[in-house]
């Protein structure tokens, strides 16, 4: 009898503890799923610079020109980089002039496939093969179809700015001409542009990686901005409107 008793606790013992283990195994289970649907929530949650959803890659284009901008290949962005900086060089250092270097790129590159083609029948040598360059029509209407897009959208967005509708795009639009204005004064045209490029060449490297840090630093930045801007149109902007109104009203 004891025997049997004893067999009976420990069969008892056992179906208690498998099923204590499938209610911990479905809690954590459970928990886990909680865990990673939190995780996601907050990997949702992650602020970036400009509202972006997509990684700087793809916000750039992706393809050459993105891997170009972010360093993939070295010696292909370290190449167009210097070529820039050469170009620059010889306008802005050694002012030299546009016109006068293709005219002379032309008069060495014709002397030279003139002077081969010639010299060919002393030497015994084949004559260069000048390829037939042309621009197919297809290539020609797919470059004008997309200049045309561009320009009507660069046009909707002036008119919808000149329309009055959105006050904070008009400020922003104003001061960042105002701002593009100042700057030429500063600098010319080339020197600008050379600025520009040096900066597509090294801020989107450095942004990818220190990602996390700047996007930090910009939801703050960006906080502190819409609470001035906050405080700017309680005290300017809605008393401007209300001016307009009531004059208009008196009118």
């Amino acid at each position: 009898m004891d025997d049997h008793a004893g067999e009976r606790e420990s069969a008892v013992e056992s179906v208690i503890d498998k099923i204590t283990e499938k209610f911990h195994g479905h809690d954590s289970s459970s928990s886990d799923s909680d865990n990673e649907k939190s995780s996601s929530f907050v990997k949702a949650k992650i602020y970036r610079l400009f509202g972006r959803e997509q990684p700087v890659h793809k916000v750039l284009g992706g393809g050459k020109p993105a891997d170009v901008f972010l360093w993939r290949d070295k010696k292909i962005s370290a190449g167009v980089l210097g070529f820039a900086t050469a170009i620059w060089v010889l306008f802005e250092l050694f002012e030299y002039h546009l016109l006068t270097l293709v005219c002379h790129i032309l008069i060495l590159a014709l002397a030279s496939l003139f002077l081969w083609s010639n010299a060919s029948t002393f030497i015994n040598k084949s004559p260069p093969q000048i390829p037939e360059i042309g621009f197919s029509e297809d290539i020609v209407r797919g470059v004008a179809f997309a200049l045309r897009i561009e320009i009507n959208r660069a046009l909707a967005i002036i008119r919808d700015i000149a329309s009055g509708r959105d006050l904070k795009k008009f400020l922003i639009v104003i001061t960042s001409l105002w701002v593009i204005s100042s700057l030429g004064n500063c600098w010319s045209f080339l020197t600008l542009f050379y600025i520009c490029f040096v900066l597509l060449h090294t801020v989107p490297v450095l942004y990818e990686k220190y990602e996390d840090q700047v996007d930090s630093i910009a939801e703050k930045a960006e906080a502190e901005i819409k609470k001035q801007y906050a405080v700017f149109d309680a005290k300017v902007l809605s008393k401007i409107l209300k001016g307009s109104l009531k004059d208009k009203k008196v009118a």
